[in-house]
């Protein structure tokens, strides 16, 4: 047997044995079997891609980071007072904890602050970082996929009401149906009473949204392209980079940003034993960044149960931050209504 071939065997014997691992295999392979190869947005997220992700924000067309930080910055007392003393934050997607942070500054005392995110080594480097910095600070990391049911740990399981913490217009990288799936399992998981508080990309002009995608320093085509190298590493793989390129624009008629890595001549990949033909010119669809107005997302929460509260935005109105409140009431109502 050649070194390539065991390899191979181990890796497919890995795949096996790690959950996470043969989930990646299995939605790989499906999503590469559909007519329009599409992937996951999370499987972006290595430790590669969510440092790369923090080199995004810093771009100068990248506008949603900073213009969402100076929004909290300039409201988190207004956020703050939403907030009952004792409440259990719990931040689904945590990343980088930089706009936890102002709010976290703003609040008083909190039963427990929760960061959830798929990517291990960055959860657990953030909360050291937490505890250093708000030594009073109850920090619990939870290793999870967000998008799926978790048990929340005890701490905030038993605080008097829960906050969800949810920014990043990561709402957006949902198809709408499955951004009121995930409200719905986040009221499933925080519970009746809760309060969630969104960050949420707003429609604009398309040249905006456009520049902002494709950055000049490539540092977005580097993000999407390390999927391809994920693949690879992770898989087995046989896929060349350097014959993809990254594709970003603005669907208005979808309101969205759609992200694509497109191959630039015929040519086959060979992944977890399975081989994919490409076409000159075909894409894997990598992600999608849906636009919202206030009113519009306002409308898909209530849908599920969460009522509108209070929602800021810059003074060019790029960007929200909304907050809802769930009534496990109302949520049964529009469903009986339907």
């Amino acid at each position: 047997m050649t070194a390539a071939a065991r390899a191979l065997r181990q890796k497919a014997s890995a795949s096996t044995t790690d959950p996470a691992l043969a989930e990646f295999e299995a939605d790989v392979i499906a999503g590469f079997r559909k007519p329009q190869k599409a992937l996951s947005p999370k499987y972006l997220y290595d430790e590669a891609g969510s440092i790369l992700f923090e080199e995004i924000t810093d771009t100068p067309e990248y506008y949603p980071t900073r213009t969402e930080m100076s929004i909290l910055r300039e409201r988190a007392k207004e956020i703050a007072a939403l907030i009952p003393e004792g409440a259990a934050i719990v931040e689904f997607g945590s990343g980088s904890s930089k706009k936890a942070r102002i709010l976290l500054q703003a609040v008083g005392p909190l039963s427990a602050y929760v960061s959830v995110d798929i990517s291990a080594e960055m959860l657990v480097e953030e909360a050291k970082t937490l505890r250093r910095d708000f030594p009073g600070l109850n920090v619990v990391p939870v290793v999870a996929d967000f998008t799926q049911g978790f048990e929340l740990p005890r701490e905030a399981a038993d605080a008097p009401v829960r906050v969800g913490f949810f920014p990043g217009s990561t709402i957006g990288n949902f198809e709408p149906h499955a951004a009121a799936a995930f409200l719905r399992n986040a009221a499933d998981i925080l519970g009746d009473g809760a309060l969630m508080i969104v960050g949420a990309d707003l429609v604009k002009p398309a040249g905006i949204l456009n520049a902002a995608y494709n950055d000049n320093q490539g540092v977005t085509a580097r993000f999407n392209l390390n999927l391809l190298t994920r693949i690879n590493r992770e898989l087995g793989g046989n896929f060349d980079p350097s014959a993809f390129e990254h594709h970003a624009f603005f669907n208005r008629e979808r309101s969205r940003i759609e992200m694509h890595l497109a191959s630039l001549k015929k040519q086959k990949v060979r992944i977890a034993g399975e081989t994919f033909d490409f076409r000159m010119g075909e894409t894997i669809h990598t992600e999608c960044s849906y636009k919202y107005s206030i009113e519009s997302l306002a409308a898909l929460a209530r849908g599920v149960g969460w009522a509108p509260v209070k929602a800021w935005t810059d003074r060019q109105g790029l960007f929200s931050i909304q907050a809802f409140r769930f009534d496990a009431g109302t949520g049964v109502r529009q469903k009986n209504a339907q």
